[in-house]
């Protein structure tokens, strides 16, 4: 009955989060479902025969997973997703509160869930997955998370609780994901690059650099970015495992990270006998989530949002910019909660080595100042608007006639600014 009471309550304040365009609703249903009943998740999981899927890693999550709903569809199957973006355990409980009838069980073929590094331990004693994607691990927040080897020590000690009923779907290229193979009884599946970039040295900012079963120096003959390549330790001989899954003939994003969240999602399909053609065919009608190299256009023009929250993310952001050809820059810089209080990761970006004086670039945000000084040490000239309205308004004004404009912002940057474009708010 208490259930019942809390799927009706969050279900209320869902509809009045919509209706009153003040949120969509991804957490507080959850909130007061769990605060009504701990157990309310584990409940409506029960007895239902929907499989499972936990997303985790700092970077990717929300692309790969709706990748794979992408496919979920093409296959004809139905889904429930915590599509916003609510990634801690609210979230998913808010999800089952808006995808579940009044009397549950849960009745989809798929939940697909993308967890928070921190909550991920939490989400799988809930949840008891039947996959488990773990993407990477680089730095971020590390006021709230810590250090990587942090983050993949609680992982580790979660994934010894895992049974033969979870499939580990792990990226092989990142050393400190590929060790999380060792200690579990869970089914291990790898994907991972095997292109040939001619380099083997390690990127700027890289974190994963020595070997996560001895602390000896990893060695690299490739490196796709960061830290994520082919590795081996020359003192214990742990090396990159073999992956199954290494390369598709079609990848629906540019940037190397989004091969990684495209393969990833192709070894699910894979594991779950849906055929490449189908894999195929969901990639190419594929539209990005928010946030994440989505296009919106504003005032006849065109913004891109390539959310960028790490050093890592934001080298990558960065470097697909260039690719693309793309000169005009809004780069906004928040320093909220759900972005981490410490900013000093800033000077960790690679703007040196990869932007030039070519580039047309204002920054905005509460720490635009921050930003702005990064910038100036790397001897690249920048316009400062505080008010992110306007800065987007100046900017976008400034185009010339086949001009884009790409924007670069943390997480609750992008909220703010995809607010601003849209005229509506996700959370």
């Amino acid at each position: 009955m208490i259930n019942v009471i809390s799927i009706i309550l969050g279900k209320a304040i869902a509809y009045l989060s919509n209706v009153l365009n003040i949120g969509s609703g991804s957490t507080w249903p959850g909130h007061i479902a769990l605060k009504l009943n701990p157990n309310f998740i584990k409940g409506i999981l029960k007895n239902s025969k929907t499989k499972i899927i936990v997303i985790a890693g700092t970077n990717g999550k929300t692309t790969t997973g709706r990748l794979i709903t992408s496919i979920i569809r093409e296959s004809g199957k139905t889904y429930l997703q915590n599509k916003a973006g609510a990634n801690l355990i609210n979230g998913l409980a808010s999800a089952l509160v808006k995808g579940v009838e009044l009397t549950g069980p849960l009745n989809k073929d798929y939940l697909i869930f993308e967890s928070d590094e921190s909550a991920l331990p939490e989400v799988l004693e809930q949840t008891n997955p039947d996959y488990l994607i773990c993407l990477n691990l680089f730095r971020d927040q590390l006021d709230r998370y810590g250090e990587v080897n942090t983050i993949a020590k609680n992982w580790q000690e979660a994934f010894e609780k895992l049974n033969s009923k979870t499939t580990l779907i792990l990226n092989s290229d990142d050393p400190q994901v590929s060790f999380l193979s060792k200690k579990t009884n869970a089914t291990i599946l790898f994907f991972g690059l095997d292109e040939t970039n001619g380099e083997n040295n390690l990127k700027h900012g890289a974190d994963s650099i020595y070997c996560p079963h001895c602390l000896h120096m990893l060695d690299f003959t490739q490196v796709h970015f960061s830290h994520l390549g082919t590795w081996s330790c020359s003192n214990c001989s742990l090396k990159r495992p073999k992956p199954e899954l290494s390369n598709l003939i079609y990848y629906p994003l540019p940037g190397t990270y989004n091969k990684y969240n495209s393969l990833a999602a192709a070894l699910f399909a894979k594991a779950e006998n849906i055929s490449f053609k189908k894999v195929i065919r969901a990639y190419k009608s594929f539209t990005p989530a928010f946030g994440r190299q989505e296009k919106i256009k504003y005032r006849g023009k065109f913004a891109h949002l390539f959310l960028s929250k790490n050093p890592t993310s934001f080298n990558e952001s960065l470097e697909t910019i260039k690719k693309l050809h793309g000169k005009n820059l809004l780069i906004i810089l928040n320093d909220r909660i759900p972005d981490g209080l410490d900013v000093s990761w800033i000077w960790d970006i690679n703007f040196e080595g990869i932007l030039d004086k070519s580039f047309n670039i204002m920054v905005s945000g509460e720490r635009c100042y921050d930003m702005g000084l990064r910038l100036k040490y790397a001897e690249i000239f920048t316009h400062i608007e505080p008010n992110l309205e306007n800065a987007i308004d100046v900017t976008v004004e400034g185009l010339e006639k086949k001009e884009e404009l790409f924007i670069l912002p943390n997480y609750s940057a992008m909220l703010d600014a995809r607010k601003i474009l849209t005229g509506k708010k996700i959370l």
